[in-house]
């Protein structure tokens, strides 16, 4: 009787150009590039990183998750750029795609094309009405958008101290919901994160 660890083996063989056989470690590119844990806490340096993105993200969706649990249906917002006031490089719209993508995902609130994704809607529409390739039947409305409810924006600071061999980082991120039509402040929150290093 053939033992069920040739079996395995001889499956792996066969299917191998295929789909490769499963392992309990990470998968490798080379020699030298294996992948990691994204989820997994970045420690290279004391600048915004990863971790700091998803921790805020996180933070900042399960927030905005609770107050728009108050609402009588799902309100319909936009998000604008979030303003960089730090004096390093941070893609701003990473976090709040990401936020996006969370409140989405648990169905708390509808979105509207975004402030900085605008020119691409226009673009889209402008295309399919005044090419003339397409059936007018099927085309998109001009003046059909719906127009969002709510607006979120914010910031995100930093203050940066040194003291001989040791930095000390600090970041907030803030972000408020604006009633579009009232012009009223409906939620705010805001994220702290404190990074120390030494050389």
């Amino acid at each position: 009787m053939t033992s069920p660890q040739f079996r395995y083996a001889a499956l792996c063989l066969t299917s191998a150009t295929l789909f490769g056989c499963a392992t309990s470690s990470s998968p490798t590119v080379g020699s030298n590039v294996q992948y990691g844990d994204a989820k997994a806490v970045e420690q290279v340096t004391n600048e915004f990183g990863s971790t700091d993105l998803q921790t805020i993200a996180e933070s900042m969706a399960r927030s905005l998750a609770q107050n728009a649990a108050g609402f009588k249906t799902k309100p319909l917002v936009t998000i604008a750029d979030v303003k960089n006031k730090t004096s390093e490089y941070i893609d701003t719209k990473s976090i709040t795609d990401t936020i996006r993508t969370q409140l989405m995902k648990s169905g708390t609130m509808r979105f509207a094309t975004s402030i900085s994704e605008m020119q691409n809607q226009n673009d889209e529409l402008i295309r399919q009405n005044n090419s003339g390739l397409y059936k007018k039947s099927t085309t998109a409305k001009i003046g059909k958008m719906e127009a969002s409810q709510y607006r979120i924006d914010g910031s995100i600071t930093s203050i940066v101290k040194r003291s001989g061999d040791i930095k000390d980082v600090y970041y907030k991120f803030s972000l408020v919901m604006t009633n579009t039509e009232a012009g009223t402040l409906e939620w705010a929150d805001e994220k702290e994160i404190r990074k120390t290093s030494k050389r």
